[in-house]
């Protein structure tokens, strides 16, 4: 398929702005990144310096591009040198002190200062451009370090003035600053809180100028010395003995409040013991009291239940004697009625039986009572008085009636007695007596 030429034509326009124009423009276009400087040299001389981000314009065999770094270049410095220390009479006393710094430098902004950098510092390679950093910083540093007094290195604020000449930092930096691009006064010091840093940038900024650099700033990390070590151990010290007082009239505060609260509470108890004995004794009072009224009462119940008990046992003796007397009157009758009815019985058993019957009972019982009566007689003093007028018999005749009187007596009781009709009958009873050779009733 032929195409026409006025197609191709177009067609060849497309592509050539679609890719050739492009790709054209891009070879001449060159991207700076952020960080990074780009100088473009031309072949009648000029120089052109690009900063990025952005981008750089060159044509391949007309320009030459070279790519710095604008990054700042942090150097970390270790100074150990002698301080500026006098003593009171003006004689050199110094102090060995070490300083541990990072020092931050960069690029300038100047096109002579990025042209003098690319020439005589990135044209070296990366060891070297540190190591003349830090050669160039630290104999700064130590020229600093032997312009400033140990204060001063510390805090450059507090720090008292140094005494005769060569004491202040303002001298200090006019002699660092001799011969250079400036001197530095005591209000630019006074500017700055470091005085070492100030030093520092002021000493080395012509060589840094010379190598297209800037400083930027000091980072001080550390200053040692055996003085600020003595210094610091005795305001620890200090700071401990400080902590300790504080501490010990805190617990003193805290003993004394808590003798206080003990003090509180010891004349609350006792208040409280107080309290108590009193209501303790206006217990035992009442107590007393009820104890009082219950011995009156009970006294009174006692003496009440002591006199029923008095007039009960007086009524019990006077009924218990009535009785005992009507028991013993009814006895004494009953006693009697027996006895009469028993000597009544005897009487007239005699009578029925005659003579005979009562001898006959004598006869029987002789044999048991005439041992005792013999005995008895035999005891017996016997005085018979007689006066035999009579005719009787006389002495003996008397005296041999009245022992047969007293035997058949004796004879007529007993025989009475197994009788049975004097059960229970007193001793003083009537019994039948013989006297005289007759009958006769009489008392025993």
């Amino acid at each position: 398929m032929d195409i026409p030429s006025g197609g191709l034509i177009a067609l060849i326009v497309i592509v050539a702005v679609l890719f050739v124009i492009p790709a054209i423009v891009a070879s001449f276009l060159r991207n700076v990144e952020a960080g990074t400087i780009r100088m473009v040299s031309w072949l009648h001389g000029g120089t052109v310096i690009y900063r990025g981000p952005g981008k750089s314009k060159e044509i391949p065999l007309l320009t030459t591009g070279t790519t710095l770094s604008s990054k700042a270049i942090n150097v970390d410095l270790d100074i150990t040198d002698q301080t500026a220390d006098l003593d009171d009479g003006g004689t050199p006393q110094p102090i060995k002190v070490r300083v541990l710094a990072s020092a931050i430098v960069s690029v300038g902004d100047s096109d002579s200062m990025i042209k003098t950098a690319a020439n005589r510092f990135f044209s070296k390679s990366a060891a070297d451009q540190e190591n003349i950093l830090i050669d160039l910083l630290s104999s700064s540093g130590r020229r600093a370090i032997n312009l400033l007094t140990h204060d001063q290195l510390f805090s450059a604020k507090s720090a008292p003035p140094l005494p005769g000449a060569g004491g202040s930092v303002g001298t200090a930096v006019q002699a660092v600053g001799q011969g250079g691009a400036h001197a530095l006064t005591t209000s630019d010091i006074e500017d700055d809180d470091d005085p070492l840093a100030v030093i520092i940038r002021k000493a080395c900024s012509r060589e840094l100028t010379d190598l297209g650099l800037i400083f930027n700033s000091l980072n001080i990390k550390v200053v040692q010395s055996e003085v600020a070590e003595a210094r610091r151990r005795q305001s620890a010290a200090q700071a401990q003995a400080n902590a300790e007082i504080v501490a010990a009239q805190q617990a003193r505060r805290a003993k004394e409040a808590q003798l206080e609260a003990e003090r509180v509470i010891s004349d609350k108890q006792r208040e409280l013991e107080q309290t108590r004995a009193s209501n303790a004794a206006l217990i035992a009072q009442a107590e007393a009291k009820k104890q009082d009224a219950l011995a009156v009462q009970r006294s009174s119940e006692l003496e009440a239940t002591q006199i029923a008990q008095a007039k009960a046992d007086a009524e019990r003796v006077r009924i218990a004697a009535q009785a005992d007397a009507q028991a013993e009157a009814i006895r004494i009758t009953t006693v009697a009625e027996a006895t009469a009815e028993s000597i009544r019985k005897v009487n007239e058993a005699i009578e029925a039986g005659g003579e005979s019957y009562f001898r006959y009972r004598q006869i029987e019982m002789l044999p048991q009572i005439a041992p005792a009566i013999a005995d008895a007689l035999g005891e017996a003093k016997l005085v018979t008085i007689a006066s035999g007028a009579d005719g009787s018999g006389g002495a003996a005749q008397s005296a041999t009636n009245n022992i047969t009187g007293v035997i058949q007596t004796v004879l007529a009781a007993q025989l009475v007695a197994r009788g049975g009709m004097l059960d229970g009958a007193p001793s003083d009873q009537t019994v039948p007596v013989q006297q005289n050779g007759g009958a006769k009733t009489g008392t025993r």
